[in-house]
């Protein structure tokens, strides 16, 4: 098993830009739909991205109610300078979009196994845990209903496990309506195997295939060949560095 190219120099872009750039690619193809990057600053960047360039009819807000004529940069308000309030998206409204799949979120597991079951509720026993976590918030109605994606900005044992403590959102052997891939901090992963359990779909830049086997704690479906995650462009690298995120926010959920 081996690692190709992806055809582009990583060049000057940091291991976050690369990651933004792989969670811009979730969502490719979506249109007209909400994007609910609420994982992160990552994952946000990548949704902003995406609609700044090859996803202009994405729906984005500024991190609330607000539904923004242009992405607005991370930590900032629509009406707050470039990018002001074309709508409104109260929380009934939000829920009608879950309740009919007019929206692609991208969740952040604390436990995800090999199916894509994820856990955000609890760490050990459920009658005695020994961590309190979120509780399952919109997991269920999220991945029975919605296109899901996750983020996992530090790729280990402990997030990639073979059985989580507690099913908050379903995975593809439970019904899941459709996990569309996971991205890391070392690599792009997705459930396009037969039976839809979970693989690598790409390797970062600078990472290697035995680094992603150690820090996934089940058996990880991999192809022949493994390409690497694409890298910005330079019109993409602009847009991050001078418009979405000038403060450099991603750099701080993935150190360079």
């Amino acid at each position: 098993m081996s690692a190709v190219g992806g055809g582009e120099a990583p060049g000057t872009a940091t291991r976050a830009e690369v990651c933004a750039v792989a969670c811009a690619e979730l969502f490719r193809g979506d249109g007209e739909i909400v994007a609910a990057a609420v994982a992160g600053f990552v994952p946000m960047l990548g949704a902003r991205l995406a609609r700044a360039t090859f996803e202009p009819d994405l729906l984005t807000t500024d991190g609330g109610p607000a539904l923004t004529a242009e992405p607005v940069p991370l930590g900032a308000r629509a009406g707050s300078g470039e990018g002001g309030v074309e709508g409104w998206l109260p929380f009934r409204d939000h829920l009608w979009l879950v309740l009919n799949g007019r929206r692609h979120v991208v969740m952040g597991p604390s436990q995800i196994d090999r199916f894509g079951n994820m856990n955000i509720s609890c760490v050990g026993d459920w009658e005695r845990p020994s961590r309190q976590l979120l509780g399952v918030r919109g997991a269920p109605g999220n991945t029975r209903l919605n296109t899901t994606s996750f983020w996992v900005p530090r790729h280990s044992p402990r997030v990639f496990t073979e059985k989580v403590d507690f099913v908050g959102g379903v995975g593809t052997d439970r019904g899941a309506h459709e996990l569309r891939a996971v991205v890391t901090n070392l690599a792009v992963l997705d459930f396009a195997t037969p039976d839809r359990r979970m693989r690598l779909r790409s390797l970062h830049p600078g990472v290697t295939l035995d680094e992603v086997v150690a820090a996934t704690g089940f058996d990880l479906a991999v192809p022949g060949e493994v390409p690497l995650t694409r890298t910005p462009t330079g019109e993409e690298l602009r847009i991050m560095r001078e418009v979405l995120d000038p403060k450099g926010l991603r750099e701080r959920e993935v150190p360079s």
